[in-house]
C-alpha cells in the first residue's frame, strides 16, 4: 500500500479529487441503489464524471488506470497465502469457488496468480457483474446460481462485515470475517 500511495503522490496527485469522488459515489450507490441495474460500475463512472465535470471517457481511463491496472503492480506483495492455500485445498477436495467483488477483479486475480482458484467471478465493472453493490446479495446469489449451489450451502469469506457479511446474511449464506 505504501508503494501505491507513493505512486499516487508522485504521478497521480492531480487525480486524487476525482478518485476520492469515485470512491464516494461507490459508497453512495452501496447505500442508495435499491433497484437492480445493468452496471452499477457504469453509474458510478457517470456520477463521478458529472460531479467532477470531467468527460466520461477521461474518468473511465483514470479509474481504469488507478483503480484497476496500477494496483496489479503491487497487489502480489499482499497475497494472503494461507487463505489462498485454504481455497486451493477446498477446490482439490471437490469444492466450488466464486469470487464476488464490487470492483473489477480479473486483472487483480491475474496479478495474484489466483485465476485458477475460482470457478466463477462476479465482479462489478466486468461482464456478468452484480446488478447492485453489497450489502445487496445480488452478486452472491448470481455466483451461487452459476456454481449450481444452493445459497444455504455457501460460505462467504470477506473482510467487511457491513458489506460482505450483510450481503451473505441477506442471501442466506454463512459468513467468515477475515482481517
Amino acid at each position: 500500500k505504501l508503494m501505491m500511495g507513493l505512486s499516487l503522490l508522485l504521478f497521480g496527485f492531480r487525480h486524487v479529487k476525482l478518485l476520492r469522488r469515485f470512491r464516494h459515489e461507490h459508497e453512495a450507490l452501496r447505500e442508495h441503489l435499491t433497484e437492480p441495474v445493468e452496471s452499477p460500475f457504469a453509474i458510478q463512472l457517470e456520477r463521478t464524471a458529472s460531479a467532477t465535470k470531467q468527460p466520461l471517457d477521461e474518468v473511465r481511463a483514470i479509474v481504469s488506470d488507478w483503480m484497476v491496472a496500477r494496483p496489479g503492480r503491487y497487489i502480489r506483495w499482499f497475497r494472503r497465502q494461507p487463505l489462498l492455500d485454504e481455497i486451493k485445498r477446498f477446490r482439490e477436495a471437490g469444492g466450488k469457488t466464486a469470487l464476488v467483488s464490487d470492483y473489477p477483479a480479473q486483472l487483480k486475480l491475474e496479478a495474484l496468480r489466483a485465476v485458477e482458484l475460482f470457478d466463477v467471478v462476479v465482479a462489478n465493472g466486468e461482464a456478468s457483474g452484480p446488478s447492485r453493490l453489497k450489502p445487496w446479495p445480488d452478486g452472491y446469489l448470481k455466483a451461487a446460481e452459476r456454481l449450481g449451489v444452493e445459497p444455504k450451502r455457501c460460505l462467504v469469506v470477506g473482510d467487511r462485515d457491513d458489506a460482505d457479511g450483510a450481503a451473505a446474511r441477506y442471501a442466506g449464506m454463512g459468513f467468515r470475517l477475515i482481517r
